[in-house]
């Protein structure tokens, strides 16, 4: 785990991020200074999650566009998974998941690898090769982005890292058979309210899935946060960024594969 001493300006960012997320109340700004660098903003992250007290169960990965990247180099970004956040697909109907209200919500398809193995702690650097070896399944899932602050893409990858990777939950869906051999040709499409927003599938992730999963084994142990065996890690919105509102429905259909339904409903706003 990071050992690094979190300066109080870094924590006071963290703690007001927490408490609204607790409260389900949006944010009118930035909490802050935003972090100057991804070493700060993981920082930021990392108090957070230590204020968060809840179970990681995965990870999920962001890609930066290079007109946004700093002089750290990295193509993509990190945020936790939480279990509290972590919601099974349904056979029939629509998965519930909250959203904050005057906030940022969207919901994104993805392809979600399930690791059979810890990762060496002192491996930094990882092919994408490499990091097959360590999967167990590969699964369809649905990243609910979502954070209290409206404008967290727009204000860039250091304050989306800062705010948990502006991620707030994953449904996840079935295993795919035979993924190895197929994943190249996996497509999917995007759809609210019965109208599709976007088209995509496996090939639209730059380097494709597994880059974005050797990504997040080299980030994560360079954080001192190793990924572990069990652990999930979202590989990109394969459609894209679908902004989503309560009361709204969604729809990823994972061609072949299968769909994954789900509502966006208010996050109950805390009692003051």
């Amino acid at each position: 785990m990071p050992s690094q001493a979190i300066r109080p300006e870094i924590q006071d960012i963290a703690t007001r991020f927490v408490q609204a997320r607790r409260e389900g109340r949006a944010l009118p700004g930035f909490p802050g200074s935003i972090p100057a660098d991804l070493v700060a903003a993981y920082r930021c992250q990392d108090a957070a999650i230590g204020l968060w007290n809840e179970r990681i169960v995965g990870w999920k990965v962001g890609y930066i566009a290079p007109e946004r990247r700093d002089g750290s180099g990295d193509e993509r970004l990190l945020g936790p998974i939480f279990a509290d956040a972590l919601w099974p697909a349904a056979e029939e109907g629509d998965v519930a998941f909250p959203v904050f209200v005057g906030g940022f919500a969207a919901v994104e398809a993805e392809y979600v690898f399930r690791l059979g193995a810890d990762a060496p702690a002192d491996q930094e650097v990882w092919t994408p090769q490499e990091a097959s070896h360590l999967v167990a399944a590969m699964h369809i899932g649905v990243e609910t982005a979502g954070s209290p602050l409206a404008t967290i893409n727009e204000l860039g990858p250091h304050v989306v890292v800062s705010d948990f990777g502006n991620n707030a939950g994953l449904i996840l869906g079935d295993a795919v058979d035979e993924w190895r051999e197929r994943m190249d040709l996996f497509t999917c499409s995007t759809w609210i309210d019965g109208v599709c927003v976007g088209r995509g599938g496996a090939a639209n992730l730059p380097g494709g899935p597994l880059a974005a999963l050797a990504f997040a084994l080299a980030r994560s142990a360079r954080r001192g946060r190793p990924l572990r065996a069990g652990d999930l890690v979202t590989t990109g919105a394969a459609t894209g960024i679908h902004d989503i509102v309560a009361g709204q429905g969604a729809r990823v259909v994972f061609d072949g594969i299968g769909e994954i339904g789900c509502q966006a409903v208010p996050k109950a706003v805390a009692a003051s």
